[in-house]
């Protein structure tokens, strides 16, 4: 395979014969969309969805540093888990840039996963790697792990019937490894990108036929008179923005650090050393001079982009869009920016330049869905 030429997750031919629209991302040939990006969307919401996320990394940590190499390379407590439990966390450069986002699973004593972004796994491996003085063991089982995402308020409905483990009592950000299809430790995690109630689904290609699963849940949410979509990265990227998730990339990058990008409730000082931690408590100390906002234009046909710039009263500039969409629940424009910080508050107005003209828009802090 040459150096350009994307990858292929397991279920590739599976999106190639249901005539999904595949592209390049993160270099892996991904759905885009099956459906629809909109009837894909509203299934997730009302009822299900099923992603396939095996384009994303999955690192294992193991050894008796396994610990300590997590706590030194996360700006979160690793320490406060325990077997069962994950935490979203990132990383950190020296300057407290971020490497990446990610999701920290402890999977036992001494064991540990993190799931990182697909464009950046080979860049975090390299990191991980050259910033591991403790000595733990760092595994790279990406190839080999398969991940399906099914979100939306049926998700139960549909998986139950396919796994002897109480999917109703894993709680958010838990999870629990048994079988699932018929296949064994699998894992089950009560986690998603969407805003909805739903389960990321981590199992061994080498011990488990993807295939197989695949069918199996598509099978199930017919047997429950469940609809069921496969979604695509579309709608897996208007579902997150309509919660105000962060994407590597646009909303968070190496040169925005996490007390501006509204991720202070993750970067925690007092658990001991970090990468980053000196840089970020000088920023603390001194305030952030601008922070990442959500917002909603005032014309529901002002559809903000990445990169669009953002403007006060008087069409000076003060800041720019990382991310925007037209809500498909909502149908107005959201999106979020980085604005300079007396501009941050709820409420605030700020102009959205879009093709050429100044459209008001008002900072809202997400979700910009709301959940009963």
């Amino acid at each position: 395979m040459s150096v350009s030429e994307p990858q292929k997750t397991p279920f590739y031919d599976i999106h190639e014969q249901s005539g999904a629209k595949l592209i390049d991302f993160g270099g892996f040939m991904m759905p885009v969309q099956y459906t629809g990006i909109k009837k894909e969307h509203e299934a997730v919401r009302n009822s299900c969805g099923m992603f396939d996320v095996s384009h994303m990394g999955e690192i294992f940590f193991t050894g008796p540093n396994a610990l300590a190499a997590v706590q030194h390379l996360t700006v979160n407590d690793a320490a406060k888990l325990v077997p069962g439990k994950a935490q979203y966390s990132a990383m950190c450069y020296e300057n407290g840039g971020i490497v990446d986002d990610l999701l920290v699973y402890m999977l036992a004593e001494e064991r540990y996963m993190l799931v990182v972004n697909a464009s950046n796994k080979d860049k975090d491996l390299a990191w991980m790697l050259a910033n591991n003085p403790h000595g733990a063991e760092i595994t790279d089982a990406s190839a080999d792990m398969c991940l399906l995402a099914v979100q939306g308020p049926k998700c139960v409905e549909v998986l139950q019937p396919l796994t002897e483990t109480d999917l109703a009592a894993i709680k958010f950000y838990t999870f629990n490894t048994g079988t699932f299809a018929g296949f064994g430790d699998v894992i089950l995690s009560a986690t998603g990108y969407t805003g909805e109630k739903g389960f990321e689904i981590y199992f061994d290609r080498t011990t488990a036929d993807p295939a197989a699963v695949w069918q199996a849940i598509l099978k199930s949410a017919e047997t429950a008179g469940v609809e069921l979509l496969p979604a695509g990265l579309g709608a897996r990227d208007t579902l997150r923005l309509e919660m105000g998730y962060a994407l590597y990339g646009n909303d968070i990058t190496q040169d925005t650090n996490p007390l501006e990008a509204g991720l202070g409730w993750i970067t925690k000082f007092d658990k001991g050393a970090f990468i980053g931690k000196e840089a970020l408590l000088a920023v603390k100390e001194a305030g952030v001079s601008r922070r990442l906002v959500g917002f909603i234009t005032e014309n529901k046909r002002d559809i903000p982009r990445n990169g669009y710039r953002i403007l006060d009263a008087e069409g000076a500039e003060i800041g720019f869009v990382t991310s925007g969409t037209q809500s498909v629940t909502e149908v107005k424009g959201i999106g979020t920016g980085y604005v300079k910080t007396a501009f941050a508050a709820n409420g605030s107005q700020i102009f959205i330049e879009i093709r050429g003209k100044a459209l008001p828009a008002t900072v809202s802090k997400p979700p910009f869905v709301k959940k009963a």
